[in-house]
Protein backbone atom coordinates (compact mmCIF):
# COMPACT_ATOMS: atom_id res chain seq x y z
CA UNK A 1 0.00 0.00 0.00
CA UNK A 2 2.59 2.57 1.20
CA UNK A 3 4.64 1.71 -2.91
CA UNK A 4 0.94 2.40 -4.25
CA UNK A 5 0.74 5.86 -2.22
CA UNK A 6 4.45 6.87 -3.30
CA UNK A 7 3.57 5.99 -7.43
CA UNK A 8 0.22 8.13 -6.71
CA UNK A 9 2.21 10.81 -5.26
CA UNK A 10 4.87 10.96 -7.71
CA UNK A 11 2.65 11.18 -10.54
CA UNK A 12 0.24 14.28 -9.54
CA UNK A 13 3.44 16.28 -8.84
CA UNK A 14 4.57 18.05 -12.08
CA UNK A 15 6.60 20.55 -13.31
CA UNK A 16 5.13 23.81 -12.31
CA UNK A 17 6.04 26.30 -15.35
CA UNK A 18 5.18 29.81 -13.54
CA UNK A 19 2.62 30.34 -10.75
CA UNK A 20 -0.47 33.16 -11.19
CA UNK A 21 1.75 35.34 -8.65
CA UNK A 22 4.96 34.84 -10.68
CA UNK A 23 2.99 35.77 -13.78
CA UNK A 24 1.11 38.62 -12.11
CA UNK A 25 4.74 40.03 -10.95
CA UNK A 26 5.96 39.60 -14.55
CA UNK A 27 3.16 41.56 -16.15
CA UNK A 28 3.58 44.45 -13.68
CA UNK A 29 6.79 44.83 -14.66
CA UNK A 30 5.84 44.71 -18.62
CA UNK A 31 3.36 47.62 -17.44
CA UNK A 32 5.47 49.37 -16.04
CA UNK A 33 7.89 49.10 -18.92
CA UNK A 34 4.58 49.88 -21.86
CA UNK A 35 4.26 52.89 -19.69
CA UNK A 36 7.58 54.16 -20.48
CA UNK A 37 7.63 53.49 -23.56
CA UNK A 38 4.39 54.89 -24.73
CA UNK A 39 5.56 58.06 -23.25
CA UNK A 40 9.00 58.25 -24.71
CA UNK A 41 6.70 57.50 -28.49
CA UNK A 42 8.95 54.34 -28.58
CA UNK A 43 7.15 51.00 -30.36
CA UNK A 44 5.79 48.54 -27.42
CA UNK A 45 4.03 46.26 -29.65
CA UNK A 46 6.65 43.67 -28.38
CA UNK A 47 5.62 44.24 -24.82
CA UNK A 48 2.14 44.92 -25.63
CA UNK A 49 1.88 41.52 -27.09
CA UNK A 50 3.54 39.33 -24.12
CA UNK A 51 1.37 41.08 -21.72
CA UNK A 52 -1.39 39.59 -23.67
CA UNK A 53 0.60 36.37 -23.87
CA UNK A 54 1.14 36.56 -20.13
CA UNK A 55 -3.06 37.12 -19.26
CA UNK A 56 -3.73 34.04 -21.33
CA UNK A 57 -0.78 32.34 -19.37
CA UNK A 58 -2.16 33.77 -16.19
CA UNK A 59 -5.69 32.23 -16.53
CA UNK A 60 -4.92 28.88 -17.70
CA UNK A 61 -2.12 28.30 -14.61
CA UNK A 62 -5.22 29.68 -12.61
CA UNK A 63 -7.00 26.72 -13.90
CA UNK A 64 -4.42 24.26 -14.24
CA UNK A 65 -3.74 24.95 -10.28
CA UNK A 66 -7.42 24.70 -9.65
CA UNK A 67 -7.20 20.61 -11.74
CA UNK A 68 -3.97 20.09 -9.78
CA UNK A 69 -5.75 21.01 -6.24
CA UNK A 70 -8.71 18.88 -7.01
CA UNK A 71 -6.62 15.93 -8.07
CA UNK A 72 -4.66 16.17 -5.09
CA UNK A 73 -8.10 16.19 -2.78
CA UNK A 74 -9.15 13.20 -4.92
CA UNK A 75 -5.69 11.78 -3.91
CA UNK A 76 -6.15 12.09 -0.65
CA UNK A 77 -9.81 10.73 0.04
CA UNK A 78 -8.30 7.38 -2.14
CA UNK A 79 -5.09 7.27 0.07
CA UNK A 80 -7.59 7.87 3.41
CA UNK A 81 -10.01 4.99 2.03
CA UNK A 82 -6.59 2.80 1.24
CA UNK A 83 -5.24 3.43 5.04
CA UNK A 84 -8.52 1.89 6.24
CA UNK A 85 -8.53 -1.44 4.08
CA UNK A 86 -6.97 -4.70 5.57
CA UNK A 87 -3.29 -4.60 4.73
CA UNK A 88 -3.55 -7.99 2.78
CA UNK A 89 -6.66 -8.40 0.12
CA UNK A 90 -7.54 -11.78 0.21
CA UNK A 91 -10.61 -11.88 -1.83
CA UNK A 92 -11.94 -9.93 -4.37
CA UNK A 93 -13.51 -6.46 -2.74
CA UNK A 94 -15.99 -4.55 -5.23
CA UNK A 95 -16.12 -1.89 -3.17
CA UNK A 96 -12.58 -1.21 -3.39
CA UNK A 97 -12.06 -1.65 -7.00
CA UNK A 98 -15.43 0.39 -7.76
CA UNK A 99 -13.62 3.08 -5.29
CA UNK A 100 -10.08 2.99 -6.93
CA UNK A 101 -10.16 1.96 -10.74
CA UNK A 102 -11.73 3.66 -13.20
CA UNK A 103 -10.64 1.29 -16.33
CA UNK A 104 -8.25 -1.25 -17.21
CA UNK A 105 -7.06 -1.66 -20.76
CA UNK A 106 -5.82 -4.89 -21.57
CA UNK A 107 -2.85 -5.21 -24.42
CA UNK A 108 -1.10 -8.58 -25.79
CA UNK A 109 1.95 -7.70 -23.67
CA UNK A 110 0.46 -5.56 -20.76
CA UNK A 111 -2.27 -3.76 -19.30
CA UNK A 112 -2.59 -0.41 -18.00
CA UNK A 113 -4.59 0.31 -14.64
CA UNK A 114 -6.42 3.84 -14.65
CA UNK A 115 -7.09 5.16 -11.35
CA UNK A 116 -10.18 7.27 -10.38
CA UNK A 117 -7.63 10.39 -9.78
CA UNK A 118 -6.52 9.64 -13.55
CA UNK A 119 -3.26 7.83 -12.21
CA UNK A 120 -2.19 5.34 -14.64
CA UNK A 121 0.27 1.80 -14.05
CA UNK A 122 1.39 -0.16 -16.39
CA UNK A 123 1.64 -3.91 -15.34
CA UNK A 124 4.17 -6.19 -17.93
CA UNK A 125 3.88 -9.16 -15.69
Amino acid sequence: MKTLQENIAKAVVTADTLSPDGIQARLEELQKELIKKANNKQDYNAIADEIFRLREQKEKAAVDSHSREESMKRIKELQDFIGQQATEVTDFDEELVRRLIEKVTVFTDHFTVEFKPGVSVDITE
